[in-house]
C-alpha cells in the first residue's frame, strides 16, 4: 500500500524534523514544509510574531478567533472577544485547528487511484495532470450520460457555494448536501409552520424544553454558553432525552422518553394548553391559522394517552404544560439542529413547532427570533447555460413530498443510482463531506461508488469517502485560505459578518476548492463562469456595506445595526395564510396531513437495542476524531448499555461486544451507564474508518455508518439514524 504521505516522511522522521524547523517561508511558497507543535521544538531567540484575525472552521459555528503567528508558524489560537456570538470564546475544538494544520496525516499532493478502488495503491500527480484528468473524466460522462450524470455533494464550509455554482454551470442539478443527513426536518417544519427558520433567544428565556439536543455537550454558539447563564438567571430546563446526557445533567428535570415518542409528549402539552385555554386569546386570533382546527385534533392526545405512548408521567405532562404556559412568551421548546432520526421527523417537529406558537414566542425575548439582514449583497455572475439533452428532473425528484431541490436527499439519490433509475450518474464531485462514515448503510454507499466511473474528492485527510475515490485532492485548512464573505445568524444581538484570510501560506501543495473549480472550469469551456478572484466576489458582496472592510480588518468581525426583536411589525408571514399556520393549507392540498399525526415508533424485537447517535464536545461529526489533541481525550468509541441490561447479557464494563444489524457489524467496548435507558444504546460516530490515512482511529471502535440502516425521513427526505435495533454479543474481557 503506498502512502498518502510521502515516503519519506515517515511519522518519527516528520516530528524530530519538523519539530526542530523553525523557519518560515515566503509568503505564497508551496514549498512542502511543515511546522508541526511538538515538544521538544525550538523557537527563535527573537521571534517575528503576528496577531491575525480568522473564523474557525473545525466545526459549523464559525467562531472568531485570533491566531499568534511566530515567524510564519501559527504557535496559539486565541478567541476574539469581540465576537459576540461565541461570547468571546473557543472551545477545545477551535483550539485543535492547529493541531489540524500541522498533522502528518494530512494530504499533501494530489493523488490518483492505480489499483482497485479501496486497495490504498496511489500515485501522486501534479496538479496540471490532476485537473486534466477531471475534466476529461467529467466531460466524457457528460457526453455519454448528459450533465446530469454527475453528482455534486458539497459539505457545510463556505467555499461550498462555489460547487453549487460550478454544478449550475456544469449542467447537473444533482447536489446534495451535508443537510440531508442533518436538520432537513427541522427546517422543514418549522419552515412550515413559521414561514422561516428561526433562532432561539435561549439568553433571556424563562423556560426551555430540550427534546434529544445536547447543547451544554454539543457545542453551538452562543446557545450552549446563553443556557448556562440563562440557568443562573432562573430560566427553569427541562430534557427529554433516553440518554442522560450532560445537558440532562444540568437540567432542574430530566425525563427517559421513549424513543421515537416525542411527539406524544408535545401533542399532549397542546391539548392541556388548548383545552384550558392557556394561550393568548387575541395573539391567537390574529398570528395564529387554525387554533379551532388544532383544538379539536388534539383532544385525543391526553397526558394520560402520551404517558402509555412516552413514558412520562401524566401528572408531569400536565405541570409543565402549565409552567411553560405561564411562562409565555418568554418560553420555548429549543428547536435544535440535528433533526435525522425517525421516519416522521418532519412532523415530529412540527408539534414542537405547533407547541411554539402557542407560546406565542415568535420574534419575542426570549423566543424565537427570525434572521436579521446583515447586509451582504448577492455577486453577479453570468446567467447558467442551458443543455437541452439534460433530463427534466433531479435524480430524487418526487421522492420525497417536501424535500429541498438545492439540498437533495442522499438517501434517495443513492437508491437511485444504484438502480440507474430514471437515468444513470456516473460521475461524483465530493467536497468536505464523508458520506462513507457520516450516513446510513455503508454497505450501499460502496455499491453506490462501484456504480460509478469517476468520484473525486476534495478534502485535508484521507476520508473513508477519499480512500474509495479515483482521483483525491489536498485542501488547505482554514486557517490557510482566503473565503467569501458570511453572515452569521444567532440570537442576542450576534448577526454578524465575517470574512476569512489566510493567516500563513497554504502547505504543500493544497489548493482551496474554490482554485480547483476555476482551474476545471478553465478546461472545460466554463471559464468564463468563474472569471473573477475572491476578492473581486467579496468587493461585490460588500456593496452595500462600506464601513465592513474596515471593521474586518480592525476587529476581525461586522455588525450592521438591526433591530433584534419585533423584526416582523407590519410583515406577512411567508405562509399561504399569511399567518403562523398551526394547520398548514398547503399540506392539506398535498395530502399530507395538515396537523401531525402521532404513529407510535416501531416495537423493539426481542433481544435487539435501538441505537441512537449524538455529539460530544470533542467532535464534529466524523471528522475531528483523528486530531491528535482530540483524540487524547477520547481515542475511540464505545457502546453505551444500560447496567442492568448489561447484566441480562453477562456483560461488565470494558468488555469487548459485537454489534450487528441487518446493515452489518461492528466491535467496540461497552460503557455502563445508569443515565440510558434499558432498551437502548448509543455510539459515537467517526470511528471504525475504512482508510489508513487515518492513522490515530484506524482499527479503533466502531462504525455507526456500517450498522444503521437506511431509513429516510417521509416528508423531507432527511436520513432517519434512529431507527435500527441491534443486537450484542460478548467477545470477552477487556
Amino acid at each position: 500500500m503506498s502512502s498518502p504521505l510521502d515516503p519519506s516522511l515517515s511519522r518519527r522522521n516528520f516530528l524530530k524534523w519538523s519539530g526542530a524547523s523553525a523557519a518560515a517561508y515566503a509568503a505564497g511558497s508551496r514549498t512542502p514544509v511543515v511546522h508541526a507543535l511538538v515538544k521538544d521544538g525550538k523557537k527563535s531567540g527573537n521571534p517575528s510574531v503576528e496577531h491575525k484575525y480568522s473564523v474557525c472552521g473545525m466545526c459549523l459555528n464559525a467562531c472568531g478567533l485570533i491566531a499568534r503567528v511566530e515567524n510564519g508558524v501559527v504557535t496559539k489560537l486565541d478567541p476574539n472577544p469581540k465576537f459576540l456570538k461565541s461570547r468571546g470564546m473557543l472551545c477545545a475544538r477551535g483550539n485543535a485547528g492547529i493541531q489540524q494544520m500541522y498533522d502528518p496525516d494530512r494530504l499533501k499532493y494530489p493523488l490518483v487511484r492505480k489499483g482497485n478502488r479501496g486497495e490504498g495503491k496511489w500515485e501522486r500527480i501534479s496538479w496540471d495532470q490532476a485537473l486534466a484528468i477531471a475534466a476529461e473524466k467529467f466531460l466524457k460522462i457528460a457526453k455519454e450520460y448528459t450533465r446530469c450524470g454527475v453528482l455534486f455533494t458539497p459539505g457545510s464550509d463556505s467555499q461550498s457555494t462555489f460547487v453549487h455554482w460550478f454544478a449550475e454551470v456544469f449542467g447537473s442539478y444533482n447536489i446534495a448536501t451535508h443537510e440531508s443527513s442533518c436538520l432537513l426536518s427541522r427546517n422543514r417544519a418549522y419552515l412550515d409552520t413559521f414561514g422561516e427558520v428561526p433562532f432561539a433567544d435561549v439568553l433571556h428565556s424563562r423556560y426551555i424544553i430540550i427534546v434529544g439536543a445536547n447543547p451544554f455537550e454539543a457545542i453551538i454558539t452562543p446557545d450552549s454558553i446563553d443556557l448556562m447563564t440563562a440557568k443562573k438567571n432562573g430560566c427553569k430546563i427541562v430534557v427529554l432525552d433516553p440518554r442522560y446526557t450532560k445537558t440532562a445533567s444540568l437540567a432542574h428535570e430530566w425525563f427517559p422518553v421513549k424513543p421515537g415518542t416525542d411527539m406524544a409528549f408535545f401533542m399532549a402539552l397542546a391539548h392541556v394548553i388548548t383545552k384550558e385555554k392557556l394561550y393568548n386569546a387575541s395573539y391567537a386570533q390574529e398570528k395564529l391559522y387554525g387554533i379551532d382546527e388544532l383544538t379539536i385534533h388534539v383532544q385525543p392526545y391526553s397526558p394520560e394517552w402520551a404517558e402509555k405512548e412516552c413514558e412520562i408521567p401524566a401528572d408531569a405532562i400536565r405541570r409543565i404544560a402549565r409552567e411553560l404556559a405561564a411562562a409565555a412568551p418568554s418560553a420555548m421548546i429549543y428547536p435544535g439542529r440535528r433533526t435525522s432520526d425517525y421516519v416522521n421527523s418532519t412532523q415530529m417537529r412540527r408539534s414542537m413547532a405547533i407547541v411554539n406558537a402557542l407560546l406565542g414566542n415568535w420574534d419575542t425575548p426570549g423566543g424565537l427570533l427570525a434572521a436579521r439582514q446583515v447586509g451582504l449583497s448577492n455577486p453577479e455572475l453570468p446567467e447558467a447555460p442551458f443543455y437541452d439533452d439534460n433530463p427534466e428532473n433531479r435524480l430524487d425528484h418526487g421522492m420525497a413530498n417536501m424535500m429541498f431541490e438545492e439540498e437533495g436527499s442522499f438517501k434517495h439519490l443513492r437508491d437511485a443510482i444504484i438502480s440507474q433509475k430514471p437515468y444513470p450518474v456516473k460521475g461524483w464531485f465530493v467536497y468536505k463531506y464523508n458520506p462513507m462514515q457520516s450516513l446510513a448503510n455503508r454497505k450501499k454507499t460502496i455499491e453506490m461508488i462501484n456504480q460509478m466511473e469517476f468520484v473525486l474528492t476534495v478534502d485535508i485527510t484521507m476520508s473513508d469517502t477519499a480512500w474509495m475515490s479515483d482521483l483525491v485532492l489536498p485542501a488547505p485548512s482554514v486557517l490557510e485560505r482566503q473565503d467569501p464573505a458570511a453572515g452569521l445568524q444567532g440570537s442576542s444581538a450576534c448577526a454578524c459578518v465575517v470574512a476569512r484570510d489566510p493567516v500563513v501560506a497554504p502547505l504543500f501543495e493544497s489548493r482551496s476548492v474554490f482554485d480547483i473549480l476555476k482551474g476545471l472550469a478553465g478546461r472545460m469551456n466554463l471559464e468564463e463562469f468563474f472569471d473573477f478572484t475572491l476578492d473581486e466576489y467579496r468587493s461585490q458582496q460588500f456593496k452595500g456595506l462600506p464601513q465592513a472592510e474596515k471593521a474586518l480588518r480592525d476587529d476581525g468581525v461586522y455588525y450592521n445595526p438591526s433591530k433584534l426583536y419585533g423584526v416582523y411589525e407590519g410583515k406577512i408571514y411567508k405562509t399561504l395564510s399569511k399567518k403562523i399556520e398551526l394547520y398548514n393549507q398547503r399540506y392539506a392540498q398535498i395530502g399530507v396531513d395538515p396537523l401531525p399525526v402521532y404513529q407510535a415508533p416501531k416495537p423493539r424485537p426481542l433481544n435487539r437495542f435501538r441505537l441512537v447517535v449524538g455529539r460530544n464536545a470533542y467532535f464534529t461529526h466524523c471528522t475531528t476524531q483523528n486530531n491528535a489533541l482530540l483524540n487524547e481525550l477520547m481515542p475511540e468509541n464505545t457502546l453505551w448499555l444500560n447496567s442492568k441490561a448489561a447484566g441480562k447479557l453477562g456483560l461488565k464494563d470494558g468488555d469487548r461486544v459485537e454489534v450487528t444489524s441487518p446493515a452489518g457489524r461492528g466491535e467496540l467496548a461497552v460503557s455502563l451507564k445508569n443515565g440510558i435507558r434499558e432498551d437502548t444504546v448509543y455510539m459515537l460516530s467517526g470511528f471504525g474508518p475504512m482508510s489508513p490515512g487515518l492513522s490515530r482511529i484506524y482499527g479503533k471502535g466502531a462504525c455507526i455508518a456500517e450498522l444503521i440502516e437506511d431509513h429516510v425521513d417521509e416528508l423531507s427526505g432527511n436520513m432517519a439514524m434512529h431507527e435500527t435495533f441491534i443486537q450484542i454479543t460478548r467477545k470477552g474481557a477487556a
